[in-house]
């Protein structure tokens, strides 16, 4: 129970501040689709996917949120900008994970050099695992959403640097065929034996030292 205390609002402000990001970037590049569906917002009802939100707080390495709706139509470079857009919300979750990093320092810097009472540092420590499990959370959703399987971001991504002859073959596993790889490919742990590496890798780095 004092786990799911410390994970739901990592979940639930992760999640969130990956859709906004793909609004955001997308609004800013002329798609107002975002905005008039209202997921410029980090208010998490906003994005929630409940399956999405299941898988990642059973898995504490994966999961995903209602994806922003955009309008390539709406850009003046559609391969280009749905790049754009694609790259916003796994840079956004590396971000907070450099941001939880960074925090972590202090308080640990803090703890070390005795500024922090007892009282209050039991309440510290609570925070310094809750801002660990941050980091792993978003460097798991922002690695994860790079894998290049349709519908994921990293997709998208690589969408954008295929010639477009390509295109067809990420097409055929937009929907039901891309979800059920992913699915398979999660279930069956091939997934967490690429990403689970890179995770830690990351991690020791942005904590190096503490």
């Amino acid at each position: 129970m004092a786990e799911l205390l410390l994970i739901i609002p990592v979940i639930l402000l992760s999640l969130s501040v990956h859709e906004f990001s793909h609004g955001k970037v997308a609004d800013l590049l002329g798609d107002p689709t975002p905005r008039a569906m209202g997921r410029l917002t980090l208010n998490p009802i906003a994005h929630l996917d409940p399956i999405g939100a299941l898988v990642l707080l059973l898995t504490r390495r994966f999961g995903w949120a209602k994806p922003v709706p955009i309008n390539p139509r709406n850009f003046r470079n559609p391969q280009r900008d749905i790049l754009y857009v694609s790259l916003a919300g796994p840079m956004s979750n590396i971000g907070l994970a450099i941001l939880f990093s960074l925090v972590f320092r202090f308080l640990l810097f803090l703890l070390q050099m005795g500024a922090i009472t007892f009282a209050v540092g039991n309440f510290t420590y609570f925070l310094i695992e809750m801002i660990q499990l941050g980091i792993i959370i978003n460097l798991a959703l922002a690695i994860f959403n790079l894998l290049p399987v349709p519908p994921l971001d990293g997709s998208k991504i690589l969408r954008g640097f295929l010639p477009f002859r390509y295109h067809q073959y990420l097409n055929f596993l937009e929907g039901p065929y891309g979800f059920m790889i992913i699915v398979l490919l999660l279930f069956t742990g091939v997934i967490g034996r690429i990403i689970s590496p890179v995770i830690l890798f990351f991690y020791r780095v942005l904590l190096i030292g503490a």
